[in-house]
């Protein structure tokens, strides 16, 4: 059985939670990614910072605030006031098949996974179109 282990990203980019807005989307941009999970000083998962919540608190230019002081601004305001701290978690030992059911039925980007108390990995929609790729690689006669 295929389990969250064998395609999870390991490696992950991760914040403390009294890090700022400003540090999560210097984070994104030069990372590419889309969710950032939250950790202690531990490395216990804390809770979880996506795009869309960086978007929701980011001024918008629309607002007529110069792009200095909109800095200023978000390097105030620290992670732990926009993260989500209710978030669905998941163990490396879920089969693949449960953990796409719940990004596809429940419409969650990724799922961080819990390894004895501490984030070990993030399994995301794009680990599984990796899956794919390889699956189909493997089955595909090559051009």
């Amino acid at each position: 059985m295929f389990q969250v282990k064998n395609i999870m990203t390991k490696d992950v980019f991760t914040l403390n939670h009294n890090e700022s807005l400003s540090a999560a989307k210097d984070l994104m941009d030069l990372a590419r990614i889309r969710h950032i999970p939250i950790v202690d000083n531990q490395g216990k998962f804390t809770g979880l910072l996506t795009h869309r919540d960086i978007l929701a608190a980011t001024i918008s230019e629309l607002a007529g605030i110069d792009r200095q002081t909109q800095d200023e601004i978000e390097s105030g305001i620290p992670i732990r006031e926009i993260m989500q701290t209710d978030v669905v978690t998941v163990t490396a030992e879920l089969s693949l098949k449960e953990a796409a059911r719940l990004l596809l039925e429940e419409k969650y980007g990724c799922l961080p996974v819990i390894c004895d108390d501490k984030l070990c990995g993030i399994i995301t929609e794009a680990d599984f179109l990796r899956l794919t790729i390889d699956l189909m690689d493997a089955v595909e006669p090559e051009d």
